[in-house]
């Protein structure tokens, strides 16, 4: 099982945390894991995106031109981002602040209201990529919720581990918004 992602949105977005703990999670699961960066120098507020691959078997390259599953928090993302994932794949959008969501059919695809959910409820925009990464671990079922939440209090600095239970409830509430068939 070889599943390519890739994490793209605006820089302070907290798109390469989510790689990294998915990364991370994955790891600790046994798997085979690779985890690729990209961002321009400006970073806060510039496009960030990075591919994570999760695989049970090695991995020939860290970089690819084809996703499973893509997972984009703004519009430039969406754009370059959509057309790359596979036939059948999993693109998970951001629709607080992305009005126009995918058009392709061919794919599946979920609106998720991750700064919505983080601003109205959470009342902390910075834990908008852990809704998502409920939502995404909800769908996906790439790796458990307890892996990374394991992986976040390895990852964050310890001066910010009363952070963590304001993480759990993110990737919670993530993972109630999408409803099962």
């Amino acid at each position: 099982m070889l599943k390519e992602m890739v994490f793209a949105g605006f820089g302070g977005q907290g798109v390469l945390s989510m790689g990294t703990l998915i990364a991370y999670a994955a790891m600790k699961e046994g798997k085979e894991v690779s985890w690729f960066p990209s961002y321009g120098p400006e970073m806060r507020g510039g496009t960030a995106n990075c591919m994570v691959n999760v695989s049970d078997e090695a991995i020939s390259s860290p970089i690819d031109t084809e996703f499973d599953i893509a997972a984009v928090f703004n519009i430039p993302s969406l754009e370059k981002f959509e057309p790359k994932v596979k036939k059948g794949g999993i693109l998970i959008w951001e629709n607080s602040v992305i009005k126009k969501g995918p058009t392709r059919k061919d794919i599946h695809s979920y609106g998720v209201p991750a700064i919505r959910t983080a601003t109205d409820k959470l009342k902390n925009i910075k834990v908008m990529n852990m809704v998502a990464m409920g939502a995404l671990l909800k769908i996906t079922q790439i790796v458990k919720k307890e892996s990374v939440l394991t992986a976040l209090k390895g990852t964050l600095p310890e001066r910010y581990h009363h952070l963590l239970p304001l993480n759990r409830n993110a990737l919670d509430m993530g993972f109630d918004l999408i409803k099962t068939k």
